[in-house]
């Protein structure tokens, strides 16, 4: 779907919020209970993905409720004013409970990460998503989590397991380490520390927003995009 078909954002966080909910079919391949489902209000109907509570796995590294980081990182592109992850929002009267619902991305899903890269037009798409994740210490981007919709942009899902305290920075996208950031990542992240979403921070502990504005500072302050730790496993598994 071209983008300028897409409805609005503020009517898509609408629908998703306050559509009758239709479960579709589960999602293969998930660790998690993930389910396609369809929102629909006054007519207009919207295709999205629904993680409930209910259906996650216990990690022992991470806290229940990965559904909730989902909103928070929906909640954080749109303040970094990025724009690199899909609508989001919380709902409690899931057909399972509460859980997160996220615009559904028509996509190329025979393209990812790996083969995205290979072309330079999509580069500065995929040095936002890598910003993306220092700040949000995302801890699982696969390449198969880099999505080419119809829309012709990137859009990076499942991005349950960030914002821990703890450094889990695990991704595919080194390509860019050591480059310089770009200008235009810049502005979103020189601000995030006066305009971090409330929405965000009440999904989050207090020290994991604490976290994750030093992880903004510290980025911007390096100017560059960062190396990978040689003393840590810096890659996500599967890769893909």
């Amino acid at each position: 779907m071209p983008e300028d078909q897409r409805p609005p954002t503020a009517r898509v966080l609408t629908i998703l919020a306050q559509g009758e909910v239709e479960v579709v079919g589960r999602m293969p391949w998930s660790s998690n209970r993930t389910f396609l489902v369809t929102c629909t209000l006054d007519g207009e109907e919207l295709a999205a993905i629904y993680k409930p509570g209910r259906g996650e796995r216990q990690l022992w590294d991470f806290p229940d409720g990965l559904y909730r980081r989902e909103a928070a990182a929906y909640a954080l592109s749109d303040s970094l004013g990025w724009d690199v992850v899909p609508e989001t929002v919380l709902r409690a009267d899931g057909p399972l409970g509460e859980g997160s619902y996220q615009r559904f991305v028509p996509a190329d899903f025979s393209q990812h990460h790996f083969t995205l890269v290979e072309d330079p037009a999509h580069h500065a798409r995929l040095r936002a998503i890598a910003a993306f994740d220092v700040v949000a210490n995302n801890a699982d981007r696969k390449s198969g989590h880099c999505l080419l919709g119809e829309d012709g942009l990137i859009w990076a899902i499942d991005n349950g397991l960030s914002f821990h305290r703890e450094p889990k920075l695990r991704t595919v996208i080194w390509e860019f380490a050591g480059e310089p950031l770009p200008p235009s990542l810049c502005p979103g992240l020189a601000g995030l520390a006066d305009t971090f979403p409330e929405r965000a921070a009440d999904l989050l502990g207090e020290a994991e927003v604490r976290a994750t504005l030093r992880r903004a500072s510290r980025l911007l302050e390096a100017g560059e995009f960062p190396e990978p730790d040689p003393d840590r496993y810096h890659f996500p598994w599967p890769l893909v």
